[in-house]
């Protein structure tokens, strides 16, 4: 059983955010160990309010993680603040385990998730320490300052862009896209472009971003290579849309 440290904030719906990782690691059969960011208040139609953790507070809990258990993999979703991406990344070993970022930026239902300062802070600090990224078409524009992708050519103009910014791949998330098929791009520095498609689900569930990097970091901790824990990892978030749960 592969060990993943997730470092993200609570959702009090039980939908996305923390709780959404744990369950998506269970499922996969990867241990959690978790650093909480920040609680919010939430539901599926509305974002009521959120209370950010002392930055000392989140580097303890990394500390005491690492303290814990040989960490295979990290996951990193909502940070809130410049001052929380700055402990994290003061938190994280030079030479560690593959990190899994998840720019989450605004939540489904509203509120915003980390704020300009953050943005900035996690474009210089963590970006070039992830293994992958995995923004969606709103967040890779948000990052990059440009208007959202549309078609194959300005996604991988896009996915280039981040990794021009020090990201060893991007998974290009394409979501939000108005295609038939859910498309999503991988881009890594020594591979071609690499397109994973599934047909489009007309379900819209909040987490699906939590559990899809949630699940690369899984399949990056019990070894599997890059594309394939994407293309796992993508097959498990189809069947989440597939479910009600």
């Amino acid at each position: 059983m592969s060990t993943v440290l997730v470092i993200a904030g609570s959702d009090s719906s039980g939908g996305a955010g923390l709780t959404r990782d744990v369950r998506t690691l269970t499922r996969l059969e990867a241990r959690a160990l978790c650093a909480i960011t920040a609680v919010t208040a939430q539901s599926d139609a509305s974002f009521g309010a959120v209370h950010v953790l002392p930055p000392e507070l989140v580097r303890a809990q990394i500390a005491a993680a690492f303290a814990t258990a040989r960490i295979d993999a990290i996951k990193i979703g909502m940070l809130a603040t410049a001052a929380t991406v700055q402990a994290v990344a003061a938190s994280l070993p030079a030479k560690g385990p593959p990190i899994v970022l998840d720019p989450v930026l605004v939540s489904t239902s509203g509120g915003e998730l980390l704020d300009r300062g953050g943005r900035e802070a996690l474009r210089t600090l963590l970006l070039p320490r992830a293994t992958v990224l995995t923004p969606n078409i709103p967040e890779a524009a948000a990052l990059l300052g440009a208007a959202c992708a549309r078609g194959e050519q300005e996604l991988l103009h896009q996915a280039a862009a981040l990794r021009a910014l020090g990201a060893a791949a991007v998974l290009l998330k394409g979501g939000h896209a108005e295609e038939p098929e859910a498309t999503d791009l991988l881009l890594s520095g020594d591979a071609k472009p690499r397109w994973l498609r599934a047909p489009r689900i007309g379900v819209v569930r909040r987490g699906t971003g939590c559990a899809l990097s949630a699940a690369i970091a899984a399949g990056l901790g019990a070894g599997l290579d890059l594309a394939a824990a994407c293309m796992r990892a993508k097959q498990h978030v189809t069947q989440l849309l597939q479910q009600a749960d």
